[in-house]
């Protein structure tokens, strides 16, 4: 299980200079700067041009030729031209700041509909616009007001109809015969790092029980990237049996597994993981006892493994026989601590004197699971004292 502090140490194990495995991974990145700088760039140069061509308009309502005369008139066309175009490029420059944090946004709003929900909208935004031009005739005869309501009434006519639309587009498409997937479709499940280590998923998934999109952030393979290249044994080799378990997600998920790159606001994956599941209306798969707080505090829906096993079944029934290799000594007296491929825990009675040594078969004597996990107590058998 992949706790906060894991991660947090695991980023400083790290050696100095040492790169993130190659895992091979097809998944994109974040957009480059080169590109945010074009479409700024663009941005300033469409607006620097409307300004120019605004103040030209302007200079010639005015008339600066009788008011001036030649030559003077022609320099004025030139200074309030260059002015126009001065103030476009700095407009510019305020809406390319302003613009990839809305872009972001719609992306992340488009990310939440379907796509019926979102062609349903736009219809009812095309009726709105035609509503709301009927209603603009009326309401630009009125007196005096009526030229200064026109806007704001077309505008607030086409945002009732498309929001109409859009919340009611299950309804819309089932009277003309369309029946809408979104409608019985779940929120998308987002994973966690201890949940694609812990590797029960691919059996919950493989099961069928767990319907809807699956979607792993860039950073939780970033995350699995940084435990694999630990000088920690442990955090190396969980971090590797992720690497290769997102592999296997998905291929059992095939179609509903979605690597998902993006910038994601927040200090921490957990953080980010809450900040993504809320601005997604999705829920968290974790094994993570603290994240699974967390985020529960915040409104955010949690699927956690251990609480379905606690659900099923006891991890390990007594008697039964597990292979596993003792790494250290335990808290009591001759007890020695080893630790299954999952991380789950397993306390051996009678296990010091197998620290260090090959891996051995220990005789389950009883099992703990719980939110925060699952712990594992055995013997050694008495054929193999």
């Amino acid at each position: 299980m992949t706790t906060s502090t894991d991660r947090e140490r695991s980023a400083e194990a790290a050696p100095p200079g040492a790169s993130a495995p190659r895992t091979g991974l097809p998944y994109p990145g974040p957009e480059p700067r080169g590109r945010r700088g074009i479409v700024a760039l663009v941005t300033q140069a469409v607006l620097m041009l409307l300004g120019a061509l605004g103040a030209y308009q302007i200079s010639r309502s005015v008339d600066l030729g009788a008011a001036l005369g030649e030559p003077w008139h022609y320099l004025a066309y030139v200074g309030v031209i260059a002015l126009g175009a001065l103030v476009g490029w700095g407009v510019g420059g305020l809406v390319a700041r302003w613009l990839p944090s809305r872009m972001r946004a719609i992306d992340r709003a488009a990310d939440r509909r379907s796509a019926g929900e979102l062609i349903v909208g736009a219809l009812g935004l095309v009726v709105g616009l035609v509503a709301a031009a009927l209603a603009g005739v009326a309401v630009a005869r009125l007196p005096v007001v009526g030229p200064y309501l026109l806007l704001p009434v077309v505008l607030l006519v086409a945002y009732v109809f498309t929001r109409i639309a859009a919340r009611k587009h299950a309804d819309i498409l089932r009277l003309v015969g369309i029946r809408s997937r979104s409608a019985s479709s779940v929120a998308p499940r987002l994973i966690d790092s201890s949940a694609i280590i812990d590797g029960r998923i691919i059996d919950v998934m493989d099961a069928r029980f767990m319907p809807g999109q699956i979607i792993i952030p860039t950073f939780v393979l970033e995350e699995l990237q940084h435990l694999a290249d630990s000088v920690d044994p442990e955090k190396r080799q969980r971090g590797r049996r992720g690497l290769d378990l997102v592999e296997r997600i998905r291929a059992v998920g095939e179609q509903r597994v979605q690597i998902r790159a993006g910038e994601v606001a927040g200090e921490g994956v957990d953080a980010k993981l809450v900040n993504l599941a809320r601005d997604m209306h999705a829920c968290i798969v974790t094994t993570d006892y603290g994240l699974n707080k967390v985020a529960r505090i915040q409104g955010i829906e949690v699927l956690n493994i251990n609480e379905l096993a606690i659900a099923l079944k006891p991890v390990a029934l007594p008697g039964e026989t597990l292979s596993v290799r003792v790494i250290r000594e335990g808290r009591e007296y001759d007890q020695g601590v080893g630790y299954l491929e999952d991380g789950t825990m397993v306390v051996v009675e009678g296990g010091r004197a197998l620290v260090g040594g090959e891996v051995a078969d220990v005789e389950v004597t009883s099992a703990i699971q719980n939110p925060s996990g699952k712990m594992i107590f055995a013997r050694i058998p008495a054929t193999g004292r």
